[in-house]
């Protein structure tokens, strides 16, 4: 590794054994990134915060589950050490706009469900060129590959690998006997409201974030990318 300062995010004990171990250290938080080439990043908000930062940082996520490819936090030192002989993966950074409005970052997953039990919405899946789908349903789920491997998959939705431009769309609990999901570019993707029978709550990386009113759309805009360094401890983001 170069002799530049690695910033780290998320465990002041990770960062105390990586000043131990002789690398540069620069702390901050997740309101408060560091401006270093190189990141660690512990546990799942300070990788998000990562990829909201304007420098695109080369991030090494430790312990944040699966989807991103992380290290467990005991080889945190050695794979600090191995991160300019290792390779990087590109995940996409979401801006989500409801009704044209910006309303939060997304790295993982963006869900709509409605906010009663028992009670169902319709929806339209809509890319630039074309509807998708009409259907009624609990809800709908859009994640990346780094967000396919939660709640959508377990929804039903396929485990997506590492790419820039795709993600998955699945309906929650739909109201039909042969649900589809499907593969689709973010380009200009949206999904909109279409009956105002119940409150649509939106939630994005898993935080509640508002309501869409019918006829409003969610869309969804790459805005930068999340760089991740892969080494030799990095753990697969499939188990």
């Amino acid at each position: 590794m170069s002799d530049s300062a690695v910033g780290v995010v998320g465990d002041e004990a990770v960062a105390e054994r990586l000043g131990d171990a002789g690398h540069a250290v620069v702390t901050g938080t997740v309101s408060d990134i560091p401006a270093t080439d190189r990141l660690v990043a512990v546990g799942r908000a300070a990788v998000r915060a990562a990829g909201r930062a304007g420098n695109e940082p080369l991030v090494l996520p430790v312990g944040a589950g699966r989807g991103i490819r992380s290290v467990p936090r005991e080889s945190v030192t050695a794979a600090v050490a191995a991160i300019d002989g290792g390779r990087i993966e590109h995940h996409p950074v979401l801006d989500v706009r409801v009704g044209g409005q910006p309303t939060a970052t997304a790295l993982w997953d963006v869900t709509a469900v409605t906010a009663e039990a028992a009670r169902i919405s319709e929806y339209t899946v809509s890319t630039a060129t074309e509807t998708v789908a009409q259907f009624r349903a609990d809800g709908v789920a859009m994640a990346t590959a780094a967000g396919s491997t939660g709640y959508a998959s377990r929804v039903g939705g396929p485990v997506l690998a590492p790419t820039a431009d795709m993600c998955a769309v699945v309906p929650i609990a739909p109201f039909t006997t042969n649900p589809d999901h499907w593969v689709l570019e973010l380009s200009a993707l949206s999904i909109t409201v279409e009956r105002d029978e119940a409150t649509v709550a939106l939630y994005v990386d898993g935080d509640r974030e508002c309501t869409v009113d019918c006829g409003d759309s969610i869309e969804f805009h790459q805005t930068g990318r999340l760089r991740v360094a892969v080494v030799d401890a990095s753990r697969s983001r499939f188990r």
